[in-house]
């Protein structure tokens, strides 16, 4: 039998892994990749993940709570009050990472055929974790000449419908890198008081901002019942493969309905939680040090960029993403053509396509997404490379100078 689901013909694939078939290939045959399409850190973590294992003191992994364990949910609630935020432990529920605290917040506030309005671009895998919850994704476009500023509320009640019931921001902005203000959030809270929505905000790189101070949506009490947040310790303390997040909202009914959900996946994994509960708020010296890695890395590879003819960028000012856009037809096509035909000196780079980080059709077709999350010298070997690219790329379309 070859019948498959209607469902898995119209999910939306990853734009970030969906080249890696061919990334697989270049490197069986012996090609060096420079990894600049995936947010995977190459920083140390806050801990040793090995001395979790060291300190298990069990013979077995048991289940834990579907809440997440209470030391976990309690070092969670002393981050966030370090951050001036007031928490209890009960406004925490701990999650398999920010992806799965995104799809479980969507299953308890939005019913099939429901509207989620999104600002575009944004990060690739909202598209597909809508999909998987049946709802229906209203993006807002916001030019690239403008810096991606937060829409004018007009904007946003143009596309508020009788089926619209939250609106999901990523603050810092994955792929943008753009950072939004008390003044931007402020405005957009009364767009959710006007029209009784929700307002998720993606927090996951609140410790990546470079030149002004992070403002949190649970900072503003006027709307507290109204906001949930998404986080995750994958980026700030690089632990993408613990896969532990959480959902932070202080409306006990929302918790509520997660927690149904929660329960039927049963818990988040055991070992990773003990990970997670010894990282969580490191030292002020290990956050500053990393961000000062990321600063003097954005900077770099801005340099590099700007002196390619053709290449145009906004400076990022928070996350460690650049969303660039390209002398090229097609980023996509252009994307694959790195891995399958380009090559200095053995070597090529890996990034992005633009495209899959909009749900508008056409957008995006001449941009891609850089992470800068490789080491310095690593980074001018990349850079290097991909200069080389754009002038050697067939359906380029440099200026000459």
């Amino acid at each position: 039998m070859d019948r498959i689901s209607q469902r898995s013909l119209n999910a939306f694939q990853s734009p970030i892994r969906k080249l890696s078939v061919f990334a697989n290939e270049t490197k069986a045959n012996g090609v060096k990749i420079y990894h600049l399409n995936i947010g995977q850190p190459d920083v140390p973590s806050p801990i040793f993940p090995g001395s979790v294992l060291n300190e298990w003191t069990l013979d077995h992994l048991p289940y834990g709570k579907s809440e997440g364990e209470d030391k976990v949910r309690k070092k969670f609630k002393h981050y966030y009050n370090a951050w001036g935020i007031d928490l209890e432990e009960e406004d925490i529920l701990v999650t398999t990472g920010a992806s799965e605290a995104l799809l479980l917040t969507l299953y308890a506030i939005l019913d099939p055929g429901d509207e989620l309005i999104v600002q575009e671009p944004f990060y690739a895998n909202y598209n597909g974790i809508s999909k998987m919850a049946g709802v229906n994704i209203k993006p807002i476009y916001t030019p690239f000449e403008e810096g991606y500023p937060v829409p004018d509320v007009n904007l946003f009640e143009e596309v508020v419908t009788d089926k619209t019931r939250a609106l999901l921001l990523c603050n810092p902005n994955n792929p943008t890198g753009k950072v939004y203000s008390r003044k931007m959030l402020v405005e957009l809270a009364e767009l959710i008081l006007k029209y009784d929505l929700y307002l998720i905000v993606d927090e996951v790189y609140r410790e990546f901002v470079y030149d002004e101070e992070f403002f949190s949506v649970l900072q503003m009490e006027h709307i507290r019942e109204r906001v949930i947040v998404l986080d995750s310790i994958s980026k700030r303390y690089n632990a993408c493969g613990a896969r532990v997040g959480c959902i932070v909202s202080h409306n006990r009914l929302v918790q509520e309905q997660i927690l149904k959900f929660a329960q039927l996946r049963l818990s988040p994994p055991m070992l990773a939680q003990e990970f997670a509960e010894r990282a969580i708020n490191p030292p002020k010296e290990y956050t500053d040090e990393i961000l000062s890695i990321y600063r003097e890395r954005r900077d770099y590879v801005i340099s590099r960029l700007e002196k390619i003819p053709g290449v145009t960028i906004n400076k990022p000012e928070g996350a460690f993403y650049i969303f660039a856009r390209f002398p090229v037809e097609n980023s996509e096509h252009f994307c694959k053509w790195l891995l399958t035909d380009f090559r200095a000196e053995n070597q090529t780079v890996m990034l992005a396509p633009g495209n899959g980080f909009y749900n508008t059709p056409g957008l995006g077709v001449n941009e891609v997404r850089i992470a800068y999350v490789l080491e310095l010298e690593q980074l001018k070997v990349a850079m290097d490379c991909l200069e080389k690219a754009l002038v050697t790329y067939p359906l380029s379309a440099i200026p000459v100078r």
